[in-house]
């Protein structure tokens, strides 16, 4: 090492993005405690403040600890032991968001599982995890009954999302939905969640452990940056991190506020962001188990959330119901888009909806991804330039390196986004090849290398662009099929858009759009000329797609990303 480079080690670095921060905001301490004990600190003084809402049963801080305490005692009472998994499989329900922290609570791991999982990956999430214990949505059942017996699993625990909703509206759900599903005989292999919670009330020991910021608490799931099944693990520290950040970005988020908890507790965002945020910051989670696109006017009026998070289809709801020309959101303080990127064309048009509706903000956009216990970073404190997803949060660090090489590009040149920070997980489970594949070590810090491509202008600001492996290449030029789409996009007659790659005989491969037309507006011969022509006159010659398909609609991931993997099936 030189002089120079060892002066620079010496010297704190300063980032660029720095700028948008005071000098106490630009790193944070990462906590020491559990996600459950830092969730009780953080409401020390807020015992008769609301914490939970679901369908209008209310649930105060003090009743939600003491329902917490109950399910954790309940988990003892069944044999569960410090460091078991516990596989949660639920919707966003009180009690889904009471045994994650009672799991937490007792020094145990939570498996976060989709309840609309195949048998298939219901099984390797079982089997991969070593989970001994479940607590499944009712709905879940048939598909636990055929699996159940290939894992460790000793109990379920069966739940429904009408345990507590009010009287009446369980009555409805009784009537349309509950007498359609099946359920398990009474046994001891079974339990339904009542009997099981009334076990906890039995259950007299000190179930309370203690853990540190690196211990693993939370299991996540995703297909990494190759696209296979991985199993990521989150620590306490992980995840109370980004609580840290989040009180720096959203300073006026407090006791009075309420966040619309629709992304799904399944999903990292909707876990640290839509759960774990709003209930350490004082306010109170409003959790939606199943979103209806076409109610989205009512819910708001009914709740008055002050803040909204969700991924991008979640705000093409908002935008597009026909309803929501009375409705005030005067009340809202900041509107959060994550989980996939927002195209410029969406921004605007959220952004004027926000104002047309009397929402004095406008929408922030972030970036991040599971191995990264979600958030990276979000355009805040002034760094939300239309099309960017902001600057990274405070303690992390964000270099744009090319890919597989580890050299650091210039601002303003595209490659792949690395993330270093108090937010990278540890590894995935029982994977270190793959942990090894993603995490990389150098300038003496652990490396995310994220597998997507993006660029930092001269102010810090992040420029998402696409995923590394949905780039194109046609006839060696590298092709982003999200440039292509934002440009279509643009076009009056379309209302969506994806585009793929195809095999081409000499170019190796070309663009291909799948386009939704706007309403009313049919796929003729005309429409599709016009179209083409605008292409011809806004894109690169070898950036036109070859084939264009109109379709009703595109085909969506669980949480609402357009799913690509789909679209390429049928190539």
């Amino acid at each position: 090492m030189n002089i120079f480079d060892k002066i620079k080690k010496l010297t704190k670095e300063i980032y660029p993005w720095y700028k948008f921060y005071k000098k106490d905001e630009r790193g944070i301490e990462v906590p020491t405690l559990s996600i459950y004990e830092y969730l009780v600190k953080c409401n020390e003084y807020n015992n008769n403040l609301l914490a939970i809402n679901y369908f209008n049963n209310k649930m105060n801080f003090q009743n939600f600890f003491n329902q917490i305490d109950f399910c954790a005692r309940a988990l003892k009472s069944q044999g569960v032991r410090e460091g078991d998994v516990v596989t949660i499989c639920m919707a966003n329900t009180p009690e889904a968001v009471i045994s994650f922290y009672a799991v937490n609570k007792i020094g145990a791991i939570a498996n976060m599982l989709h309840p609309l999982s195949a048998e298939e990956e219901m099984k390797f999430s079982l089997q991969s995890t070593n989970s001994v214990l479940l607590l499944a949505m009712d709905l879940c059942y048939d598909k636990i009954k055929k699996i159940i017996d290939d894992t460790k699993v000793y109990k379920t625990i069966i739940v429904s999302a009408s345990d507590s909703m009010p009287k009446l509206l369980s009555l409805c759900y009784y009537v349309t939905k509950s007498h359609k599903i099946s359920y398990p005989s009474k046994s001891e292999k079974y339990i339904r969640w009542h009997d099981f919670i009334e076990r906890g009330h039995k259950y007299i020991e000190d179930v309370l452990v203690p853990k540190g910021k690196d211990d693993i608490a939370v299991i996540l799931h995703s297909g990494g940056t190759t696209g296979t099944p991985k199993n990521i693990t989150l620590t306490n520290g992980n995840i109370n991190s980004v609580i840290e950040q989040a009180k720096i970005i959203f300073p006026k988020i407090g006791p009075s506020d309420s966040f619309l908890s629709i992304l799904p507790l399944f999903h990292c965002f909707g876990l640290v962001v839509c759960i774990h945020a709003p209930l350490c910051l004082g306010a109170n989670a409003i959790l939606i188990p199943q979103f209806d696109a076409k109610r989205f006017d009512k819910m708001l009026k009914k709740y008055r959330p002050t803040v909204i998070a969700g991924v991008p289809t979640l705000f093409e709801a908002l935008i597009e119901n026909a309803y929501m020309d009375n409705v005030d959101m005067s009340y809202v303080k900041y509107v959060v888009s994550g989980g996939d990127s927002l195209n410029i064309v969406k921004n605007k048009q959220v952004n004027k909806f926000l104002k047309e509706h009397n929402c004095d903000t406008n929408i922030m956009q972030g970036y991040g991804m599971t191995e990264t216990t979600g958030p990276i970073c979000i355009g805040s404190k002034g760094s939300d330039k239309l099309g960017s997803v902001g600057i990274p949060l405070p303690g992390n660090i964000i270099k744009i390196m090319e890919p597989n090489t580890g050299i650091e590009v210039a601002p303003g040149e595209v490659g792949e986004i690395c993330i270093s920070g108090p937010t990278i997980m540890p590894g995935y489970l029982n994977d270190p090849t793959e942990t090894n594949n993603i995490i990389r070590v150098h300038d003496d810090k652990y490396w995310v290398h994220s597998g997507d491509l993006g660029y930092m202008d001269e102010d810090g600001v992040l420029f998402f662009v696409q995923r590394l492996k949905r780039m194109i290449i046609v006839s060696g030029y590298n092709v982003y099929p999200s440039h292509i789409e934002e440009v279509i996009m643009k076009h009056p007659l379309v209302s969506n858009c994806g585009v793929v790659g195809i095999p081409h005989p000499y170019k190796v491969q070309v663009p291909k759009a799948y386009i939704v037309l706007a309403d009313k507006v049919e796929p003729t011969y005309q429409v599709k000329k016009e179209i083409k022509d605008y292409c011809e006159k806004n894109l690169a010659r070898y950036m036109i797609p070859k084939e264009f398909e109109f379709r009703k609609s595109l085909p969506k991931t669980m949480i609402g990303k357009i799913n690509y993997k789909e679209l390429d099936k049928d190539i």
